[in-house]
């Protein structure tokens, strides 16, 4: 009884992992949305969390969204090293579930910078890009830096071509447990989020590797430049729109997630246990 009353905890931790990635997304895409009417800036991940911190019962509500940022990592990490999803030891397998645990790792970083925030350690004009530019210039100053900065680049470049083909295939219907009316819903929904995760993807990968060319780290940047960038071309707000209402789908689909992902710890526990 206590081993089941302790799975139900971590499942539910999973769940609300994916309502808090999808309360940041939804916040990301509303202001992309937002700037492209030109009526504020852009955000990031970590700037959707400070804004949250700052409206109506703000401590609440990100103390909650921490908690499930960590629990998302935590499941995140789960899915890496138990293999809960079954996508084995191949060399694709160990792709997906490398890129479950650098998840893992990003979204813990989120769930720091929000205790940070609710403990006053962290500034709240603290920025995505400003920690992309700091990470880029001290790769680039190690041994072969250049080349460094430009491989991270094309392996996040990997991550939008991985993201176009799963918005294409809609490959994430397996993992979830929705009847086929609601499914046809989703999909559309997930379709959608994850192409216009993709474009952001594609042009983080582009900045590193243009910051590895031109062996200069400040042409780097993260979710905020991806989309000012977007801005900054001809029909830019059209482009900025479309790829900000993604963002908001994307957060969208995080939240159906949180109800409809299978999630089966008890078969998780089990390969940890056997792994042990």
């Amino acid at each position: 009884m206590h081993q089941l009353h302790r799975l139900n905890e971590i499942e539910g931790l999973a769940r609300l992992g994916y309502a808090a990635r999808g309360v940041v997304y939804l916040i990301v895409g509303w202001f992309a949305v937002m700037a492209a009417y030109g009526s504020t800036r852009p955000t990031d991940t970590k700037g959707a969390l400070v804004e949250l911190f700052q409206g109506p019962f703000g401590s609440v509500l990100l103390a909650l969204t921490a908690l499930g940022l960590a629990g998302y990592a935590l499941w995140r990490m789960v899915q890496a090293v138990a293999d809960v999803d079954h996508y084995g030891g191949s060399a694709k397998g160990l792709v997906v579930r490398t890129g479950f645990f650098v998840a893992g790792l990003v979204h813990a970083g989120l769930a720091v910078f929000a205790v940070s925030l609710l403990s006053g350690r962290a500034s709240r004009q603290e920025s995505g890009e400003e920690s992309a530019r700091d990470w880029t210039a001290w790769l680039m100053a190690q041994p072969m830096g250049r080349y460094l900065v430009a491989g991270v680049g094309l392996i996040i470049a990997g991550v939008a071509i991985a993201h176009f083909v799963k918005a294409y295939k809609a490959s994430f219907r397996r993992w979830l447990a929705a009847d086929e009316d609601k499914m046809k819903v989703i999909c559309l929904i997930g379709r959608f989020g994850f192409a216009a995760k993709g474009v952001v993807f594609a042009l983080i990968g582009f900045f590193l590797i243009l910051a590895a060319w031109r062996t200069d780290s400040s042409e780097s940047g993260g979710l905020v430049k991806a989309l000012q960038f977007l801005q900054d071309q001809p029909y830019g707000p059209w482009l900025l729109g479309i790829v900000a209402a993604g963002l908001f789908a994307f957060g969208a689909f995080s939240v159906v997630q949180a109800v409809y992902r299978r999630i089966d710890i008890q078969a998780a526990e089990q390969r940890l246990r056997a792994m042990a």
